[in-house]
């Protein structure tokens, strides 16, 4: 142990009976063992201070601290002031004081007491692990779900803990994978609302198992039940640009005090306080800054009461698709033709030369999602054709069309130009199928057919 470590006593030996007290105990055989601990506890950030304390009895008139596989004398103080504990200060928390350590008294016949271990732990030592829940943190109450500590470094163990009250740990062996990951897997079964299921983790290595790394961002476990779902929008639409601003807004007519966003996927689990903008409505707002790819995916949001741990059941998903995030810009075309009678039979053409598996189709300030069709290649090109039969006045409006690829749905291609389509009330004559008009071929997309 380095000679930084400052050992202060604080205990009572000055009277002559508190001997004659401890030399009674001895001979009736109930002379305690000291008690030890460490405030503000034992596991203790790189660079911070800690407190070990011994707790014996009155007349006891020195106490010993000795960390295993040191060499001795062990650490010891004479008393300076009336009371039973020793106190033994570390001012700046290092790996050289992580270890198990024990402390000791000698009985007025020598004989020695001596505490239960300390396991004294530095953290940061380590670069941080991430901590995850398999398949998701959001977890049916009385459902099942595992936890995941993982880390690229070749980490012998990981030590999970769960927060709050009761407090739990684990030591979790590691596994490795050809590609070098390490991971430790607990499974946790029957996950219940009657707590806060908040976890964090830690990695070791076997040599020096006292020694460990950050901690991993906190993971809490979101548990859904019955209650009413809340309904889950965006004001921007579900077709965001990349560096738009994007916010999602849970509403729900039940007072929920609280509410809770969930991404596909990803472990964040973002809370905000709920608010009453009118009578019988609640609602959260969630910022989530420019939008980049990680933004794209589906989201789901739940409400809570703040006197309990019990989510809703979830809102209806709500997918964000992110344009802009190839170079390919598809054309969009109609036939018969972009003026056309109510009634009458309508196909939007989406069009590529490059290779996509998939095309979308989305209307201008429509509250659904954008229709989604697999391409066909013919002609040349990979194409979709989008069927309205028969169009009403409700399909007038300003469409659009993107292209997607199978490895990510969510991302999607640049838009292609927009396409007016106007429905008229009263019914007309059917144009022939070989007449057509082209919308928008920018040179790539050969019309249907010429009047």
């Amino acid at each position: 142990m380095t000679p930084s470590l400052t050992a202060l006593l604080c205990l009572g030996v000055s009277l002559p009976g508190l001997s004659v007290g401890l030399r009674t105990q001895e001979q009736a055989g109930t002379l305690p063992k000291p008690t030890i601990w460490a405030e503000p506890g034992s596991v203790i950030p790189w660079g911070s201070p800690v407190t070990i304390w011994c707790q014996g009895t009155l007349g006891v008139r020195e106490f010993y601290l000795n960390k295993e596989g040191s060499s001795p004398p062990w650490y010891r103080q004479p008393s300076l002031e009336p009371g039973d504990k020793g106190k033994f200060s570390i001012s700046y928390m290092t790996q050289d004081y992580a270890g198990r350590y024990h402390c000791y008294y000698h009985s007025p016949t020598g004989r020695l007491q001596s505490s239960g271990p300390l396991e004294l732990v530095v953290t940061g030592v380590h670069r941080k692990p991430t901590l995850s829940a398999l398949p998701s943190p959001v977890v049916t109450s009385g459902g099942n779900v595992t936890l995941q500590c993982g880390s690229w470094q070749r980490l012998d163990g990981f030590i999970l803990t769960k927060e709050g009250e009761p407090k739990s740990s684990w030591t979790l062996d590691a596994q490795r994978d050809p590609h070098g990951w390490t991971q430790g897997l607990l499974p946790v079964g029957r996950v219940t609302p009657s707590h806060r299921w908040m976890f964090r983790c830690h990695g070791f290595y076997r040599n020096t198992p006292q020694v460990w790394s950050a901690p991993s961002d906190p993971l809490e476990l979101l548990v859904s039940g019955v209650s009413a779902k809340p309904s889950l929008l965006t004001l921007q639409g579900p077709v965001v640009a990349s560096g738009q601003s994007l916010t999602l807004q849970c509403r729900s007519d039940v007072g929920y005090d609280r509410f809770a966003l969930s991404q596909e996927g990803r472990q964040a689990l973002p809370q905000r306080p709920g608010r009453q903008p009118q009578a019988g409505l609640s609602q959260a707002d969630f910022p989530l800054g420019p939008v980049t790819n990680t933004l794209a995916g589906q989201y789901r949001c739940y409400g809570g009461h703040n006197l309990s741990s019990e989510w809703s059941a979830p809102s209806d998903p709500l997918d964000i698709l992110v344009a802009g995030r190839f170079p390919d810009t598809p054309s969009l075309s109609v036939q018969p033709g972009s003026v056309v009678a109510s009634g009458e039979n309508v196909t939007l053409l989406c069009q590529s030369r490059n290779t996509r598996e998939t095309f979308l189709l989305s209307k201008e300030g429509a509250a659904r999602p954008p229709l989604r069709l697999r391409s066909k290649y013919q002609g040349g090109h990979f194409q979709a054709e989008f069927s309205m039969s028969p169009v009403t006045s409700a399909h007038n409006g300003t469409y659009r069309c993107y292209s997607s690829l199978s490895s990510n749905p969510y991302l999607l291609s640049h838009a292609s130009a927009p396409l007016e389509l106007a429905v008229s009330g009263s019914t007309r004559p059917r144009r022939s199928p070989r007449c057509s008009q082209e919308l928008n071929t920018e040179g790539t997309n050969p019309p249907f057919g010429r009047c």
